[in-house]
């Protein structure tokens, strides 16, 4: 079998520490960008460990790596939160390979899934100030729904959605 150059797979849970890699080296520049560490912001991706990715699975969220010349260089993270209602999470493009559009070959992989597992909406949560990731997700059509503070987090969090129409 010929495998296509670019694809995107499930992942399966023994590659945990390459989802929690990738997750967290992409999301470092983020967490500089903003100040966060593991201290002041525990739970940011850039923090991400292979327990974490091990609990996701447990949970029955399902991971997808974005394969580019045989090497994992994406992927994302979708959670049926409720019957109607999918999360994507954790998209994620290592920083050398970014603005070649595999970002958004991921997110519209996951909506496609979600919209196929029945949800009306999805949801993502962002950091409020990342206006250029805010403009990103509105191509893609979401809409942006309520910002708040929470007090374990050192910034604000905008909640955005896309829903999708009746079959």
């Amino acid at each position: 079998m010929i495998k296509k150059a670019t694809h995107i797979r499930p992942a399966r849970a023994e590659e945990k520490m390459v989802l929690a890699g990738l997750i967290s080296e992409s999301y470092l520049d983020v967490a500089e960008r903003f100040g966060l560490t593991a201290e002041n912001c525990p739970k940011h991706p850039s923090n991400c460990t292979a327990s974490w990715i091990a609990r996701d699975f447990d949970r029955g969220v399902k991971y997808y790596l974005f394969i580019h010349q045989d090497k994992a260089v994406g992927c994302v993270a979708l959670e049926m939160a409720s019957q109607d209602l999918a999360y994507l999470e954790r998209l994620a493009v290592l920083p050398g390979h970014r603005r070649r559009g595999f970002g958004r070959k991921l997110a519209l992989h996951a909506l496609d899934l979600a919209q196929s597992n029945g949800a009306r909406t999805a949801s993502v949560g962002i950091i409020a100030a990342q206006e250029e990731l805010k403009q990103w997700y509105l191509k893609l059509g979401f809409s942006e729904n309520e910002t708040r503070g929470f007090d374990h987090l050192p910034f604000m969090v905008t909640f955005m959605s896309h829903s999708f129409a009746r079959r």
